[in-house]
């Protein structure tokens, strides 16, 4: 029986196997170096015995948002029975550790409130 399995994030491109591909969203500081960050991030996957290498994770830029720039990581997997969120779980806590141990910000919204008479 086909298994297809629909998550936000996830996608299943293929009607003969497992193969899923899972997307992370993430946001650094105005101040990193967005090279070194995708270097970095990448880097981190592939200790993920999960996490295919061919094809091979990438970490994009998408964006320039109000408090962050925007990436996104997408990575394949080949076992989306043994779970998605685990799995988001664990990279997004990677993730978090190595942007800490290279001083990379990960920043949250603020907001100026100003009040007048």
């Amino acid at each position: 029986m086909e298994r297809w399995y629909f998550e936000e994030g996830q996608v299943n491109w293929s009607y003969t196997n497992n193969i899923v591909r899972l997307t992370v969203p993430f946001g650094v500081s105005y101040k990193a170096d967005p090279h070194q960050v995708i270097a970095l991030v990448i880097s981190a996957l592939t200790e993920n015995k999960r996490i295919l290498n061919d094809p091979e994770p990438a970490c994009l830029l998408m964006g320039f948002g109000d408090s962050s720039v925007d990436f996104e990581l997408r990575f394949w997997i080949n076992d989306p029975q043994s779970g998605l969120s685990n799995l988001k779980s664990q990279v997004l806590l990677k993730v978090w550790d190595v942007l800490k141990e290279n001083q990379i910000e990960i920043p949250f919204p603020q907001r100026d409130v100003h009040i007048k008479p």
